[in-house]
């Protein structure tokens, strides 16, 4: 805590005195957007002290609500009363000023500019008129220090990794010292030991009377930090309760309106003796060497791993989006030369990128364009121009396909759900007719029962003979969706697991480059 937030906790008497009271209310919030009714009546407290996790699905108005206490959006009806006062913030700034601080799930860092630079952004110490080059690299090393993440202050954001930029995203809310703190799925893209080391920065956090609103799809996880948990669905407040009173199963059950006995589909899919997909000796220097695996038709592969272990960056050669120095790619005993993602793309490769809003879609069009948009020839005329019926067909198809849920296929993809989101990018790649496909963390912030669906999904790719790779953080989701798993360690394959003979401590073993000695 800030000095003057110690003496407005003294000034009124007791710790035990501030978390009687509500930190932050909200009542009767209701949203709207263009077509979408996204909060309808929602009320919410906090408390200091308190870690209050906010669940539900994809689209049942999480964020936006959180969007509305952080200034982002203003509500259309409701009030909030925030340390006593009513409040409506008019923008972020305004919102941190007060102490109300937010991790976003979708990354918000300015890539031209260093780590440092990013997490003082519009705050830098100075020296005069001039910015303190000095004090800003140590205090950005002190926030760095603080989750025990090993990031050059200095290096430029467009370098890092997806999960290194969301370290960088929850440093940069810590060096606000805020009295709330907003985290949107702080967990998605890292590793376990990150999480347990985000974990104890939280409760250090609620020691220091701290309210945390924590929003994340990993339910499992939540019994570890969060004390209550308020449910929506729908844009609707379903309940509020303490997380210790409530089983995991009755969360899920109130989020969906329904019962999922199951977190993984049947698998219908077998894997064969053909090889689909055979790399061998794939290298480049300092990033990853001599990788070499086989992908077969029917199976689904997994790529495990830490934080910068190179399973994305082999990923996305294969895509010829990094060029490898040396290696070959051998994709249904044809070898390839892939020199660009259009190389890969005609070849039958396709990425799904962990970082689907930079990567995979075209945010500010619609849902026909984006299903579209890697395969413009099929939707377009003898001249070249697109024709619009043929892609109305066709994006109405694959909604229906994927259960996408929109309210139009003209609607902007950036008003969906992540999860719908997700399932446009499959929908793209599965139009353009490929052969191989690599769900790089596919479900990263995606809700329980999207995640099912993108499972399922899967499962019915590599039964119909699609090579199938999935790279993910979440051990469990690599135990449950896959049949072999070639496990990373410092850009080398450590071990190619059967995935039913294995579980996770010796995943974790090759993960950390034990496997060979402790197996």
């Amino acid at each position: 805590m800030q000095d003057g937030q110690i003496a407005d906790a003294r000034a009124l008497g007791s710790h035990q005195l501030l978390a009687s009271e509500p930190l932050l209310v909200l009542a009767g919030i209701s949203k709207e957007f263009p077509g979408v009714k996204a909060l309808s009546g929602v009320s919410f407290d906090l408390r200091r002290g308190e870690v209050h996790a906010v669940c539900g699905e994809n689209g049942a108005g999480k964020s936006t609500l959180m969007k509305i206490i952080s200034g982002i959006y203003a509500a259309n009806d409701g009030r909030m009363t925030y340390k006593g006062l009513e409040r409506r913030f008019s923008s972020p700034l305004e919102a941190e000023a007060a102490g109300i601080a937010i991790i976003h799930q979708e990354l918000n860092l300015v890539p031209h500019l260093s780590v440092a630079e990013n997490i003082y952004l519009a705050r830098e110490p100075r020296r005069g008129f001039l910015v303190d080059r000095k004090s800003l690299k140590a205090d950005a090393k002190r926030c760095l220090d603080r989750l025990g993440v090993a990031i050059d202050p200095d290096r430029l954001v467009r370098g890092l990794s997806v999960a290194q930029c969301q370290m960088v995203e929850i440093a940069k809310a810590l060096s606000l010292e805020a009295e709330v703190l907003i985290m949107d799925e702080p967990t998605s893209s890292l590793t376990e030991q990150e999480t347990q080391l985000l974990f104890a920065v939280i409760r250090d956090l609620k020691a220091a009377g701290v309210g945390i609103v924590y929003i994340s799809h990993r339910l499992d996880e939540m019994a570890e930090i969060v004390d209550r948990v308020t449910i929506l669905r729908d844009g609707r407040h379903v309940s509020t309760g303490d997380f210790a009173a409530t089983s995991i199963d009755e969360i899920v059950a109130r989020m969906v309106g329904r019962s999922l006995d199951e977190k993984f589909p049947e698998r219908t899919s077998r894997p064969s003796d053909e090889v689909i997909l055979s790399v061998r000796g794939l290298a480049r220097k300092g990033v990853f060497s001599d990788v070499s695996f086989d992908l077969r038709r029917g199976e689904i592969l997994g790529f495990a791993g830490l934080m910068g272990a190179g399973r994305t960056e082999v990923a996305r050669a294969i895509f010829g989006a990094e060029t490898p120095d040396t290696g070959q790619i051998i994709l249904e005993g044809r070898e390839l030369a892939i020199s660009s993602p259009r190389d890969a793309i005609a070849a039958g490769i396709a990425y799904l990128s962990e970082d689907r809003k930079g990567q995979g879609l075209a945010l500010k069009m619609p849902v026909d364009a984006n299903l579209t948009l890697a395969n413009m020839e099929a939707v377009s005329n003898r001249f070249g121009l697109i024709d619009f019926a043929r892609q109305d067909e066709v994006a109405r198809r694959y909604v229906d396909l994927l259960n996408v849920r929109t309210p139009s296929i003209r609607q902007p993809v950036r008003l969906l759900s992540g999860g719908n989101q997700q399932k446009i990018i499959i929908g793209k790649w599965l139009f353009r007719e490929s052969r191989l496909l690599f769900f790089d963390e596919p479900t990263r912030g995606i809700d329980v029962g999207a995640k099912f669906a993108i499972y399922r999904i899967m499962d019915e790719l590599a039964a119909q003979g699609i090579g199938v790779i999935l790279i993910s953080s979440e051990l469990p989701e690599i135990l449950g969706m896959t049949d072999r798993v070639a496990v990373f360690h410092q850009g080398r394959i450590t071990g190619v697991l059967e995935t039913a003979g294995t579980d996770q401590e010796e995943i974790m073993r090759y993960a950390s480059g034990y496997g060979r000695a402790g197996s």
